[in-house]
């Protein structure tokens, strides 16, 4: 199983109307970095917003925006552009082309490129906060989901209206992991048929429990106890999983990431909730725990935001939470057949990894580095060892979906090795 990388993926961004299109252009530099190939089709409403030149110069492909042009259709060019793509992208993804999405229109050249292609599509929302809480938009968005569409925010904050919620367009970087992530799913084969069957059927009937991201561990109200954990890397390997054929459920912490798609996602927000829905998922032949557990927890919530004192500075007793890869690695009802855990390291890496398995009690710990400077939280790339009670592999500096990929070629060796 080999994943489309993004170096020599072909994205098809559809940029809509919307004062978020000038995020669009950001995105483009940011793929084109990682040498992806990027063709752009503006709707009108677009071009209200920010210039065909700009998007040209930074694609390095001419923009397209007609349905009818005598030249690009000549040779029915909406087809070939809806075909040629790896993964079509939408963002920013308006109200107005999500309502043209979910209803099967085709009055321009973008809504028609949507419905003449054969491949993913990730739509990026951007709208204004009422506009993204209307019943008819929730309607659209699930229609969508239904569809098999891809969604990548919409992120809360600020709006350019003043008004201040859920609307906003995620940030380039969280859109650039959505669409590696939707390329894991999309498997770029080579070799005899033969071979290709055996790496889509590595974990055909397995299932594989992963958890992601941080906890937030709530101290009031409005504060919590939390980590700089993006998910990507769990996400990731969930991808990876289901391109392997397996039955996954993503457990996930609080993150800005699209659900892996054909996973069963459950969102969770604490250390204690991710425990037990880890326990309710189990069997499983394998367990990942890929998430940045909070070590500690608020011994009491405050109901009420604390405030500051005037004379006195707030004490904060913390408290251990669960061990949830400790507890499912030592069971002795419903153990997977593999339990991996990850050990995110400041320092001394490889040897806190491998006393974290001998206390851990699991069969493998992928070990990388968080110290400063690094791109592991947060990033793109991962670098890890691989460690087991017998030996330590290094791997080289890898994008998040090949370490995904790796990690679950050898889940599947781990799970062969036990039969």
């Amino acid at each position: 199983m080999t994943a489309i990388p993004l170096s020599s993926a072909r994205i098809l961004l559809i940029i809509s109307g919307g004062i978020a299109a000038y995020k669009s252009l950001e995105l483009i530099r940011r793929l084109r970095d990682r040498g992806a190939t990027v063709r752009v089709v503006m709707t009108a409403a677009a071009q209200q917003f920010i210039s065909p030149l700009s998007a040209a110069t930074l694609s390095g492909q001419p923009i397209r925006d007609g349905l009818f042009s005598l030249t690009d259709e000549a040779a029915i060019g909406h087809i070939e552009l809806s075909r040629a793509a790896d993964l079509v992208v939408v963002a920013p993804a308006s109200a107005n082309i999500l309502a043209r999405m979910a209803t099967g229109l085709a009055d321009d050249l973008a809504t028609t490129l949507l419905l003449a292609t054969d491949k993913p599509v990730l739509a990026a929302p951007a709208m204004n906060v009422r506009m993204w809480l209307h019943p008819a938009t929730r309607r659209n968005f699930d229609h969508l989901k239904d569809d098999g569409v891809l969604f990548v925010g919409p992120e809360s904050g600020p709006m350019a209206c003043g008004e201040f919620g859920p609307g906003r367009m995620a940030e380039p970087p969280a859109i650039v992991d959505a669409i590696e992530q939707a390329l894991a799913a999309t498997t770029a084969w080579s070799g005899s048929p033969e071979s290709r069957a055996t790496d889509s059927a590595l974990l055909s009937g397995r299932h594989i429990i992963v958890t992601s991201g941080p906890t937030y561990e709530p101290i009031d109200p409005v504060r919590f106890i939390g980590n700089r954990s993006s998910g990507r890397q769990g996400h990731a390997i969930a991808q990876a999983a289901i391109g392997a054929g397996a039955r996954v459920t993503l457990i996930t912490g609080p993150v800005s990431l699209s659900d892996p798609a054909g996973a069963e996602v459950i969102h969770v927000g604490s250390a204690r909730e991710m425990r037990e829905a880890v326990e309710a998922a189990l069997p499983a032949d394998a367990f990942i725990a890929a998430a940045a557990v909070a070590d500690w927890r608020s011994e009491s919530v405050a109901h009420q935001k604390i405030k500051k004192g005037a004379n006195e500075s707030a004490t904060l007793r913390l408290v251990e939470n669960p061990d949830i890869l400790a507890e499912v690695s030592k069971k002795t009802t419903m153990r997977p057949s593999v339990v991996i855990g990850f050990a995110a390291e400041t320092e001394n890496v490889a040897a806190n990894a491998k006393a974290k398995l001998q206390r851990k009690g699991c069969d493998l710990i992928i070990a990388n580095s968080v110290a400063e400077g690094t791109s592991t939280f947060g990033g793109e790339t991962n670098q890890v060892e691989v460690i087991d009670a017998r030996s330590a592999e290094s791997w080289p500096p890898m994008t998040k979906a090949e370490v995904a990929d790796g990690i679950v070629r050898r889940v599947a060796l781990e799970l062969a090795r036990r039969e």
